[in-house]
């Protein structure tokens, strides 16, 4: 859940997948007079406007019951709720949410059309403030991942001088060399994971990086002590079996003393 302030008010934001939904119940705390959404739902461009959203963006849009609803909206005695309109058509735009953040959300295309029934003032504000918002997060999660790729490397000299040093002979091809490599850095997956890259890769096909490009900052943490713990371990010409089980223990300490370290933060 993020807020953003437009025009003095504090406006829910919240993430479902990918979107953004944005409350429309705050946003009429800026509304002039009395407004209701229900007033906004029945207008006969709102329902088309929604109608149209819905039809590039939600392939089980019920058409037929949109047809029954766009014909009435505009008459007098026609008034239609967010929940009615979600159940009728299977609209995915619109969510009446109960709860501690209970109230209407919309995705935030169709916030943005709300927007305007506040003021065109509000709506450009608005527009505004949800691109800072987005601006933020993008430079955020940019750093972090910077940061994590970083952490990661911290001692990834130190664990592949030790595999070059102790485990490949000079006679070995670039391409068995390679495998030696990779079988290695499997074992600090298989330790920290429970799964080679090979694995993560084949139930993840959709996904552009790699096992540790997903990997929390803790993970990495942990990975970066790991290829530390584990080229002295080839220095010390231990089995590739008995370093696993040395390297999981390792692992399960430290994420474990992590995360107590996370929860007791959390209650100071």
């Amino acid at each position: 859940m993020k807020k953003i302030t437009v025009q003095g008010n504090k406006i829910t934001i919240l993430k479902k997948g990918q979107d953004d939904f944005v409350s429309l119940t705050d946003m009429l705390k800026a509304k002039d007079g009395d407004f209701f959404i229900s007033d906004w739902l029945r207008n006969r461009n709102t329902v088309e406007f929604l109608g149209i959203w819905e039809s590039v963006n939600n392939p089980d849009f019920n058409y037929g019951e949109f047809a029954i609803i766009k014909s009435q909206a505009g008459l007098n005695n026609y008034k239609i709720s967010v929940k009615e309109w979600e159940k009728k058509t299977n609209a995915i735009g619109l969510k009446a949410t109960a709860g501690r953040y209970g109230g209407t959300y919309a995705h935030i295309d169709i916030a943005f059309e709300f927007g305007m029934w506040i003021s065109a003032e509000f709506k450009v504000y608005l527009i505004r403030e949800f691109k800072r918002l987005k601006e933020e997060e993008s430079n955020r999660l940019s750093l972090e991942w910077n940061f994590q790729r970083t952490l990661s490397k911290v001692n990834y000299k130190i664990h592949t001088d030790a595999i070059k040093e102790r485990l490949i002979p000079d006679e070995l091809s670039k391409k068995q060399t390679s495998i030696i490599y990779a079988n290695e850095a499997d074992v600090l997956n298989m330790a920290l994971f429970g799964k080679t890259a090979k694995q993560w890769r084949d139930e993840n096909p959709h996904k552009k990086g790699n096992i540790r490009d997903e990997a929390s900052i803790h993970q990495l943490v942990v990975l970066s002590n790991m290829e530390s713990i584990n080229a002295m371990l080839i220095h010390q010409n231990i089995l590739q079996k008995e370093r696993l089980i040395q390297l999981n223990e390792l692992a399960i300490s430290q994420m474990k003393s992590l995360v107590a370290n996370i929860i007791l933060n959390k209650l100071k």
